[in-house]
């Protein structure tokens, strides 16, 4: 179901509260080593065997600390890589992974969907945004593969729907009457990007689409279809 752009603002008291650590750090492993050698009985000194074991294994958690900390880093460099390049998309038509479609000016965007097998009969229920039951389409006989199925926007009374978001669900059934796989599509127009928690979304029309579901990009200048996969 698509989403609205709409940044959350976290109040002061909804802040996460820090959870205890339970994994000893580096420091607290110094520290600890420091402690224990001065506090050692110099007539029975700390066997050197053992001592030497402590400063490899400190030796090895360090390592393993900075290996993490170098992950993370870079991470972060490539969820910000992929964020400024999401700008890119603006202007573009995309197709992703979803359900969503919108209604602008009394137009639908298509239905498009991907059969998995030969279907005896496929309907379409479009719902908006809010999830009230909006229009049933009865498509009929379709064959195995990418599929669009035309809105026109009216809903099951014959009324124009109101422009906005909508989503919709696609059934299908074979001539023996099982089931038929779908995948749905959604297609728009990016018009913008909103940036939340880290990620990057898309915005088609009143739609908000995750970056990482886009698979095929469409250039406007010469209309050359991309595949991201």
């Amino acid at each position: 179901m698509p989403v609205n752009g709409i940044n959350s603002i976290m109040s002061a008291g909804d802040q996460p509260k820090e959870v205890a650590k339970n994994v000893m750090g580096k420091d607290e492993f110094l520290n600890l080593l420091v402690a224990q050698l001065k506090h050692q009985d110099p007539l029975n000194p700390m066997d050197s065997t053992g001592f030497t074991a402590q400063l490899a294994q400190f030796s090895s958690l360090e390592q393993l600390q900075n290996v993490n900390d170098n992950l993370n880093t870079m991470g972060s460099s490539q969820s910000l890589m992929a964020n400024s390049q999401a700008v890119n998309y603006i202007g573009k038509t995309i197709t992703a992974r979803g359900d969503g479609l919108n209604v602008d000016g009394g137009y639908a965007d298509d239905i498009r969907f991907d059969l998995q097998s030969d279907a005896a009969a496929v309907f379409v229920n479009v719902y908006d945004a809010t999830g009230n039951f909006v229009r049933n389409i009865e498509a009929g006989a379709m064959v195995m593969g990418e599929q669009s199925i035309p809105w026109d926007g009216l809903d099951q009374a014959g009324n124009q729907a109101m422009d906005g978001s909508y989503f919709y669900e696609v059934n299908a059934i074979d001539i023996a009457e099982n089931e038929v796989g779908v995948d749905t599509f959604t297609t728009g127009t990016i018009t913008g990007v909103n940036f939340r928690n880290g990620s990057a979304y898309l915005l088609a029309g009143s739609m908000e689409i995750p970056l990482d579901q886009v698979i095929s990009v469409i250039e406007p200048e010469n209309t050359k279809e991309t595949n991201t996969l």
